[in-house]
């Protein structure tokens, strides 16, 4: 028993060094809207399902646009193993085998986070993850895995 009770607490504190790692990497993301998107605040399960194809509108209506960065990807899989605890290669996977069913189509790729930022000031129905410093007063958060 005492054996169990130092793994959970080893384990614990990697976990917590590992996030704090992440974190400081700059992988301290928040979720995106555009400010007339009609949506205050998104819980996780609505964020997965739009970025996993199952939702293709907003709460608010509007058709949903998740965007998805493709630089820097360590950006990208840190948003993935977090939202959805899979790797990018699970991601391709799923996302290859709806579209050879014809049942859905993988999030917009954008080159980077200003890019990303363009469009959801731009779109109403964008929807981006984001470094939280970047954020401004153009756009609102409508997720925050660290306030979930």
């Amino acid at each position: 028993m005492h054996r169990q009770r130092r793994l959970i607490i080893l384990l614990s504190a990697l976990h917590l060094a590992s996030y704090a790692s992440t974190a400081a990497a700059g992988n301290d993301f928040v979720v995106i809207a555009n400010l007339q998107s009609g949506i205050e605040k998104m819980s996780k399960d609505e964020v997965i399902n739009v970025y996993m194809g199952r939702n293709r509108k907003l709460a608010s209506g509007i058709n949903a646009i998740p965007l998805d960065l493709e630089n820097p990807i360590t950006e990208k899989a840190h948003f993935y193993n977090v939202m959805v605890n899979k790797e990018l290669s699970e991601i391709s996977s799923y996302w290859a085998r709806l579209m050879f069913s014809g049942q859905g189509s993988p999030p917009k790729q954008v080159a980077n986070q200003e890019e990303a930022m363009d469009i959801v000031i731009s779109r109403p129905g964008a929807i981006a993850y984001i470094d939280r410093k970047k954020i401004d007063k153009r756009v609102k958060i409508v997720f925050d895995p660290l306030r979930s």
